[in-house]
């Protein structure tokens, strides 16, 4: 089975690679492909499309049998902003399936400063005084104090949409 992974940060392609372990024949590409929205989404919707996008992109640049396209993202609600992620997977001839992760609320401070136009990894990287947090255990490792980092935010997700996969395919063979 041949896998595209829509990006080339290791948080995600690892998360994918974790998902994905229960197979033996499996290869993996991790490509830079587009998520066409913007840098940092700032909605589901926003965030759902890059993902989408990017597991679309992914699938024909590769010419690979599943694309997986991963997306963080933030989304403002009455409670405060929190941070989001949001996951698709596209196979040849199918509907793509979307599902959606973990949330946390941000501190005011960090999502005022995503809203106001950077991005959060930029953010997290000022917040903490260090260096490519995006690449590493990301926001939600940060303001979970070590228990969740963003490869296990990401693993988790990637399961949903696997599971999803899995369900929809062995419906298809026993004829349901």
């Amino acid at each position: 089975m041949k896998i595209a992974i829509g990006t080339k940060n290791p948080t995600k392609v690892n998360a994918v690679k974790e998902a994905f372990s229960i197979f033996h024949d499996v290869t993996f590409f991790a490509l830079d492909v587009s998520s066409g929205v913007s840098p940092q989404p700032i909605t589901d919707e926003e965030t759902i499309h890059g993902a989408i996008n990017r597991a679309n992109n992914a699938l024909l640049e590769a010419v690979a049998g599943i694309g997986i396209g991963l997306e963080g993202g933030i989304v403002e609600t009455n409670m405060g902003i929190f941070l989001c992620n949001w996951g698709a997977l596209a196979a040849s001839n199918e509907d793509v399936i979307i599902a959606g992760g973990s949330r946390i609320l941000l501190p005011d401070e960090v999502g005022r400063a995503v809203l106001a136009g950077r991005e959060l990894g930029d953010v997290m990287d000022d917040y903490t005084n260090t260096h490519n947090i995006r690449q590493n255990e990301g926001a939600i490792g940060i303001f979970t104090n070590g228990l969740v980092n963003r490869t296990e935010m990401f693993t988790e997700l990637s399961k949903l949409l696997l599971g999803q996969y899995l369900y929809q395919t062995n419906k298809k063979g026993a004829g349901l």
